[in-house]
């Protein structure tokens, strides 16, 4: 029978590390109001793709996690950037950055599975 009170995503760890790494996008606060844009997207792209790839199975899920794992690396470097140019906290962009590794490998792992 199938749980309705829990979809598949919610429980997985590399949805909520998404999550995280999406609220830590938006904590860090970007100055530049395009990159911070591209940062805010890529960040919800991520965690919409791996909700969405819980619903599909084979090959058709490895390429939907495959997509998030991009999207990811995506808003790593664009928190990278912004540490750079001093369009937000260094420590911000830190804490954003491993979040978004810890989804890297995440993701990896069940793209291998």
């Amino acid at each position: 029978m199938t749980n309705w009170t829990t979809l598949p995503h919610e429980t997985l760890a590399a949805y909520q590390v998404a999550c995280e790494l999406l609220v830590a996008v938006k904590n860090a606060s970007i100055a530049d109001p395009k990159l911070r844009d591209q940062a805010l997207r890529a960040a919800k792209s991520m965690c919409l793709n791996i909700a969405e790839a819980t619903g599909r199975t084979g090959a058709d899920q490895k390429r939907v996690f495959c997509i998030a794992r991009g999207e990811a690396s995506e808003t790593v470097a664009a928190l990278h950037i912004a540490g750079l140019c001093d369009d937000c906290d260094v420590d911000r962009a830190r804490l954003g950055a491993a979040l978004g590794r810890r989804v890297y490998a995440l993701l990896s792992g069940l793209i291998r599975c």
